[in-house]
């Protein structure tokens, strides 16, 4: 194991080697991969303190300027696309192919992010005063901290960062546990670029530790948290002591809802896509179908034909699969778990629904379960996996009430050739987005958001690129 990498943290643009290490394992063969720091709360206070002795300098710099470094980060990117999705896939389980876009959209991104630089608005306000001007500033908030998930880790980096950077604060990232490599391999190229030191971050470590210090820290001035409820809920209880602000990306139970005139063709595929796509560890992807009844069969026949056709594995091994491994024993067992309950609640097996027995990594096949009801713990708890769930439907009525009676609400999405059946549907549907006719991924202009225990605040667009600023009002009396 001594040729194995041992990552270092990056903290005041450089990298300190850390006395405790977690491994690193392939999901998909349980083979060590690396050796990551299992830092401290000293050492994640070390690194908010460069943040906080960077921020005032960098905030002062032009915007355009500030948006220069974001650009030569995403060139970095894209000179090194490939080797970086290796590093995706081997840790995380994705597809290469979906490793790919994974890297080659986060340069994107940060891409997008830097044009905002020169967008950047503030407001003139009329007074009831005579001769008094009112002002809004937008400033950014200080210091950040981007805590990550293990399931999009790379683009989660500039997910929070670019907007974070091109409005003048600086961050403190801390990745999963589970993927961590990408970031450092990340921090890496920061490194050979001439960012200012302590800009940007990052400290590695458990939520207890690194976790903890970053969201009770009096020096935080936002937490941009991605992952589970459960962990969203401790997140909010810790910085309540100082009132931080959060920005919280957190579970999802995105209805896909499937009416009679549908073009099937079209809701198979795209339904499909959201279960197989990173084994249906996505939030934002369909996790049940409600399909009127008239074309409930046939719909019901064409999809478990499709998961039924899916070729999965390791993906480093095979280029060709189209799904890889869940990211750990846990969720392998999760998913058992949920998918044993759902039939002893009277679910029906179609295609699927064990553990696949491909020797090593934690692989769970392809899943369709019908007959499903509204009162079922697999219609109602993210399942995280390969597993659709269909109830049967008469009306839209009944399927917006019923897609909306959850805790969830971060996306949505409706099959439909009638204009005003899909408007009736966004008009009914309380959920932060919902996809009319397409699949299940957001666009970098759009504004990801969900409503309930999906969190709070959001990303992307012009309204994610605010949600790291703070407004000042200035009132100026001639």
């Amino acid at each position: 194991m001594t040729d194995l990498t041992t990552y270092q943290n990056y903290i005041d643009g450089a990298f300190f080697a850390c006395d405790n290490l977690i491994e690193v394992r392939n999901p998909a063969t349980g083979a060590v991969l690396s050796r990551v720091p299992e830092s401290d709360a000293a050492t994640a206070e070390r690194a908010i303190a460069a943040a906080r002795a960077a921020q005032k300098a960098w905030s002062q710099k032009p915007a355009v300027e500030r948006a220069g470094y974001l650009r030569a980060i995403a060139s970095k990117i894209r000179q090194n696309a490939e080797r970086l999705a290796r590093v995706i896939t081997e840790e995380g389980g994705k597809i290469q192919s979906l490793a790919l876009v994974e890297v080659n959209f986060t340069a994107d991104y940060l891409d997008y992010m830097a044009e905002w630089a020169r967008r950047i608005e503030g407001e003139i306000i009329t007074s009831d005063r005579p001769g008094e001007n009112i002002f809004l500033f937008r400033k950014p908030l200080g210091v950040v901290a981007g805590i990550l998930p293990w399931n999009f880790p790379f683009f989660l980096i500039a997910r929070k960062m670019a907007p974070a950077l091109v409005t003048g604060n600086t961050i403190v990232i801390k990745p999963s546990e589970e993927t961590p490599n990408n970031c450092f391999e990340f921090a890496k190229l920061v490194a050979e670029t001439d960012l200012p030191k302590g800009v940007f971050n990052v400290v590695c470590g458990s939520g207890a530790g690194v976790g903890s210090a970053l969201t009770t820290s009096d020096k935080i001035d936002m937490i941009s948290f991605t992952g589970s409820v459960g962990t969203g809920q401790r997140i909010m209880a810790a910085a309540a002591q100082n009132v931080t602000k959060l920005n919280l990306e957190l579970g999802g139970k995105a209805p896909a809802i499937v009416m009679n005139d549908a073009d099937l063709d079209l809701a198979v595929s795209a339904i499909r896509a959201s279960r197989i796509i990173n084994t249906g560890q996505v939030c934002n992807c369909a996790e049940r179908v409600y399909v009127q009844r008239g074309v409930a069969d046939q719909f019901i026949e064409r999809i478990a034909g499709a998961l039924a056709e899916t070729r999965y594995g390791d993906p480093i091994a095979q280029a060709d699969v189209e799904m890889g491994p869940l990211i750990n024993e846990a969720g392998l067992r999760k998913v058992e778990q949920m998918v044993r309950t759902a039939q002893s609640q009277g679910a029906q097996l179609i295609t699927g629904g064990a553990v696949a027995d491909l020797g090593k990594g934690f692989h769970y096949q392809p899943t369709l379960l019908a007959n499903c009801s509204h009162d079922m713990e697999i219609m109602r708890k993210e399942v995280f996996g390969p597993v659709l769930p269909v109830q049967i439907i008469d009306d839209l009525d009944e399927a917006i009430a019923l897609a909306n009676d959850c805790e969830y609400g971060l996306t949505s999405s409706i099959y439909t050739r009638d204009l005003s059946t899909a408007m009736k549907a966004a008009a009914g549907l309380d959920f932060g987005e919902t996809y009319i006719n397409r699949e299940n991924f957001e666009a970098m202009q759009g504004f990801h958001a969900g409503v309930r225990k999906s969190g709070i605040g959001g990303a992307d667009g012009k309204h994610g690129l605010y949600e790291y600023t703070h407004t000042h009002a200035v009132y100026v009396q001639s």
